[in-house]
């Protein structure tokens, strides 16, 4: 990344070389038990360990949480001509009338894709027998729509739960059609926060991963408060900006919700001076919709990148994210794009873990 711009923010300023042994392929021993690079101050960056955060936040800071839970979306079937295919379920579609159950919105990974109306059969766990079967209905949202459109034969949470796998992000490696990968166990309990409570992520909010009942019980005591909301990740997070002028970009749809005992904490935290601590880029980023839209629930595609004003979040806990993501543009938009450069590099250097499973750091927002 270049370390001074002076012109219009490009795609190429957010690209950097990371060695692949840098690249986390398993959770640290324990979730507190990870780095935490302490970056609050643009020329001081202090490594710490994440279990010492009670002691870098205040009393009367309000840490918002994104509760959300990851699905086993991940499901591995094949056509009626026998060639294999797998789904990653991005959403189920609600239906409160009851008219079109059980259809869920997917990625779909074949070699020659299927025409609508084909029936698919899904494998359970082992890869060794049909478990039950989807409908392919047609593209989503539209004709053009890069995702597809399918019913399943019965409600799709369960089946996923039955059948499905733990949706890790492709720089994770693991061969997860095996029943018997050793490391399943492990993603199960360690890709899911300890506080997961709403289904429907494909993927983890991943800063949350850090925190245990010990950091909690910590936070409380130091007078810390907490709050949640919930964005159902989706796997449009792990996607590369392809275009150089970052105005081309399609942002992804995710849905959020606030609830109102959220709002009325960030109302009590203003009230008495303390700073509304992020955990993570989805809880920015649904925050930051509510305040650009005043809309407690529904789907956001905000793109935030340098320049972004933002009106709710103070401090922001994050890891270290991909290059060329809209993730990393966000921490640049935040902390400040020089600053976060400097940081990127003090982590590379200090050998921090990088992506999902990796290591955190701890930023104030930036003010010019």
């Amino acid at each position: 990344m270049p370390s001074s711009i002076d012109r219009p923010f490009r795609l190429s300023d957010f690209d950097f070389q990371l060695p692949p042994e840098l690249i986390a392929q398993h959770p640290s021993t324990e979730r507190s038990g990870s780095k935490l690079l302490d970056a609050r101050d643009p020329l001081q960056p202090v490594d710490r360990i994440f279990r010492d955060l009670p002691d870098l936040l205040q009393a009367g800071d309000l840490l918002v949480f994104n509760d959300t839970q990851v699905v086993n979306a991940r499901i591995f079937g094949e056509k009626a001509s026998g060639g294999q295919l797998e789904l990653l379920i991005e959403r189920v579609l609600a239906d409160a009338a009851g008219e079109a159950p059980n259809r869920v919105v997917a990625h779909m990974k074949v070699s020659k894709k299927p025409a609508p109306g084909a029936r698919l059969m899904m494998w359970d766990r082992s890869g060794r027998r049909h478990a039950f079967e989807a409908t392919l209905l047609g593209r989503w949202p539209d004709e053009n729509g890069a995702l597809f459109l399918l019913s399943f034969s019965d409600e799709p949470h369960s089946l996923m739960e039955q059948h499905g796998h733990m949706p890790l992000p492709p720089y994770i490696e693991r061969t997860q059609k095996s029943a018997i990968d050793e490391h399943q166990q492990e993603d199960r309990q360690r890709y899911q926060t300890v506080f997961a409570k709403h289904p429907g992520a494909a993927a983890a909010p991943t800063a949350a991963l850090h925190f245990d009942e010990d950091v909690l019980h910590s936070l409380a005591k130091r007078g810390v408060h907490t709050a949640s909301v919930t964005l159902h990740v989706g796997a449009g997070t792990f996607s590369p900006v392809k275009t150089e002028d970052l105005s081309e970009h399609r942002m992804h749809s995710e849905w959020y919700r606030i609830p109102a005992a959220t709002l009325q904490a960030i109302a009590d935290c203003r009230a008495r001076g303390g700073r509304v601590v992020a955990v993570g880029t989805t809880s920015v980023r649904t925050l930051e919709s509510w305040a650009q839209t005043g809309h407690t629930e529904g789907d956001t595609r905000i793109f935030i990148t340098p320049g972004f004003d933002f009106k709710v979040v103070d401090v922001l806990i994050t890891n270290f994210h991909l290059p060329k993501s809209t993730l990393l543009m966000l921490v640049a938009a935040f902390s400040g794009f020089e600053h976060m450069h400097r940081v990127y590099q003090h982590a590379i250097a200090q050998q921090y873990r990088f992506f999902s499973y990796g290591d955190a750091m701890l930023l104030t927002k930036f003010r010019a």
